[in-house]
């Protein structure tokens, strides 16, 4: 899960990732279109998302087409954020945004809730 982290911590690969999701099938050429690098960068952050597994490519001829694989993104969501999905608003009851102004509010953090 790491390789996935690290994958998706730059904007340049968030954005071809964007970019499959919306049209599988894209080849490199068509991935680059209208980004401000050459080919040959665009080449070096597919082998990072592929060594992620978040792409997948197959050959069509002299082709080579890219797809997203959502998979690891699906394991990610389950991991960090389905825990979330759990919590009863009523443990969230009096917990307010200390940034808010209201000067209440409790702001600490509960026990068992730190990052993992």
């Amino acid at each position: 899960m790491t390789d996935t982290f690290a994958a998706l911590s730059d904007p340049t690969r968030r954005l071809l990732l964007d970019r499959l999701s919306e049209q599988g099938g894209l080849t490199l050429s068509a991935l680059a279109e209208d980004l401000p690098m050459t080919r040959q960068a665009v080449a070096k952050h597919l082998a990072v998302l592929e060594a992620a597994e978040l792409v997948a490519s197959e050959r069509d001829g002299r082709c080579k087409r890219h797809y997203l694989n959502p998979v690891p993104l699906a394991k990610m969501a389950r991991r960090w954020l389905g825990r979330f999905e759990e919590v009863p608003l009523a443990a969230m009851a009096g917990f307010r945004n200390p940034d808010a102004g209201d000067g209440g509010g409790r702001t600490a953090v509960r026990a068992g809730s730190a990052h993992s």
